[in-house]
């Protein structure tokens, strides 16, 4: 872990313990906050912190990867309820200047056994870091906002493919099964743009805008990336409020 992931960890830990120290890392006079239930800014952040029952957060880090002037982490919360989250930290000049986050209730585990956040979380292929963007990307333009099926097979090994999905089985089969269950409930997903792919050697993190069931929804997949295929999925998915609910106006993205 290097200087900044281990600033994000400490800060994410924070929120559990209270303690002062790690939110030094946030520049105050530049904060600009995406999370639409907190206000903008350093104040904000605190207002969000204080809004909790006492000795009910709780934070535990279980990846964190940096890429560039970005730290992006995947934690088992407690914020008012289990939840598990993605955050992204964006850093200038050695201090925190904006944030991201994506944040689902706990839920599964799912119908192979596995839960939203174990699996793999050991970092390799770090010279093959953009080239596994490129394939992550390409798969979630291709399959989930062009819907382009007859390329899925590609992207994977096989019915080889772990998934964290706390509705989704392992493999191909797996996500054929969920997703003709969800047609036949007639539940729609869908995904209409990328907005940002971060990537450290065998993990990459895309968050994209859509639509779950008819609603604005931020979908956030981290992808554990194995020779060339896709090997290991991770995902938190949430709705976006209606405009008039926002706290500040930076938008999700």
């Amino acid at each position: 872990m290097n200087i900044q992931e281990k600033q994000v960890v400490d800060l994410l830990k924070a929120i559990e313990t209270g303690a002062a120290e790690p939110v030094g890392v946030i520049n105050p006079a530049r904060y600009t906050q995406h999370n639409l239930g907190a206000a903008d800014g350093l104040a904000g952040f605190g207002a969000l912190i204080a809004a909790l029952p006492p000795n009910s957060a709780k934070a535990n880090t279980v990846r964190v990867f940096q890429d560039g002037d970005f730290v992006f982490a995947h934690t088992d919360y407690n914020l008012f309820g289990p939840k598990i989250g993605f955050d992204i930290f964006r850093f200038e000049n050695g201090k925190i200047v904006e944030h991201w986050d994506n944040l689902q209730e706990t839920a599964g585990p799912n119908p192979s056994g596995h839960s939203m956040t174990n699996g793999a979380n050991k970092v390799t292929d770090l010279d093959k870091t953009e080239a596994n963007k490129t394939l992550v990307k390409s798969f979630v333009d291709d399959i989930l906002v062009n819907g382009k099926m007859d390329k899925m097979t590609g992207y994977f090994e096989g019915d080889n493919y772990i998934q964290h999905n706390p509705q989704i089985g392992d493999g191909l089969s797996g996500l054929g099964a969920a997703l003709e269950a969800m047609g036949k409930a007639g539940i729609v997903m869908k995904y209409d743009a990328i907005h940002q792919v971060l990537g450290k050697g065998n993990f990459v993190l895309v968050s994209s805008e859509g639509s779950f069931g008819g609603k604005p929804t931020s979908f956030y997949d981290l992808f554990r990336v194995a020779d060339g295929k896709i090997a290991e999925h991770w995902d938190t998915i949430e709705a976006i409020p209606a405009r008039a609910d926002w706290k500040n106006q930076n938008g999700k993205f």
